[in-house]
């Protein structure tokens, strides 16, 4: 039961991550100063994709699973047992991969746009004092 409730609360932080991973960069022009943890995310993120390297989540799922007698995670991981082929086709793959840089870019891009404004409001009333 343990091991059950341990692989359910480690699947849903993982859906958590994936999604901040796709929007955080959004939630950085409210609150600027999460644009680091959110980097930091989208480098795990991408790595684990582009480079194959291994997420601790996708193990601790596989291994709490596992102990709770249930199978574990195919050795192709969380987002393909999760998200593809079951939130959008394989054959999509790429364009989501895609679509999630675009929406990274777009928001890092949104970010420095409303800190470059904000920063010429600033100066603009600076001078007016």
């Amino acid at each position: 039961m343990l091991y059950r409730l341990l692989a359910d609360a480690t699947a849903v932080l993982h859906f958590a991550f994936v999604a901040y991973v796709v929007v955080g960069g959004f939630l950085a022009w409210r609150w600027p100063r999460t644009l680091w943890l959110h980097l930091l995310a989208v480098g795990w993120g991408f790595g684990t994709v582009l480079v194959g390297y291994d997420c601790p989540l996708t193990h601790l799922e596989d291994w709490s699973r596992r102990r709770a007698g249930e199978d574990g995670l195919p050795s192709s991981g969380f987002i393909d047992h999760y998200l593809t082929g079951v939130i959008y086709p394989e054959s999509a793959l790429g364009l989501v991969r895609v679509l999630v840089a675009i929406c990274v870019i777009t928001s890092w891009t949104g970010y420095l746009l409303l800190r470059r404004r904000r920063a010429a409001e600033e100066l603009h009333r600076g001078c007016r004092a």
